[in-house]
């Protein structure tokens, strides 16, 4: 465990056949004991052989956190799971740019931020820091407060689960 992670680790590699990407999405099971699977199965510890890493993947999306990061390492299998989605691994994964990167790191420190201050920390023209904010909350990273001019500022947008 980790500050902004915890991660698991398993001798062994993934079975023949099977990639890290394709444990994203529905795959096929290959079980390394099938025994202790259908003690699973029979007692509904797992519902469906083959869908568990999908189920992870869903279910960090519904709570606004990043997919598990799948990897092959050290002669095992590890998966990692991430507390904060706005990491600048994870923003460069979903191709921000590095001005984009750099509002939302200043974002989580200063909490808003107005078209005019990103001008200023980024040394860009309003014509490019207003592209780059309405991308952010055309993305849904950045909620806009107020409509236009100088009362508008820009957030990070919190999911409807993290606002109940």
């Amino acid at each position: 465990m980790y500050d902004d992670h915890i991660s698991f680790f398993n001798p062994g590699g993934l079975p023949e056949g099977i990639t890290v990407e394709q444990l994203k999405r529905p795959h096929q099971s290959y079980l390394r004991n099938p025994l202790i699977a259908e003690v699973f199965y029979l007692v509904g510890y797992i519902e469906q052989y083959g869908r568990g890493t999908v189920r992870m993947v869903e279910w960090m999306k519904e709570a606004d956190l990043p997919e598990p990061e799948y990897k092959e390492e050290l002669g095992g299998f590890s998966v990692y799971f991430y507390k904060d989605i706005y990491t600048e691994d994870n923003l460069r994964k979903i191709e921000l740019n590095g001005r984009q990167i750099k509002a939302v790191m200043y974002l989580k420190e200063k909490k808003k931020i107005a078209n005019r201050e990103y001008q200023e920390l980024c040394n860009i023209s309003e014509r490019t820091a207003t592209r780059d904010l309405s991308e952010l909350v055309k993305r849904e990273i950045f909620k806009q407060v107020g409509t236009t001019g100088k009362g508008t500022n820009y957030i990070l947008k919190t999911s409807q689960r993290r606002q109940r």
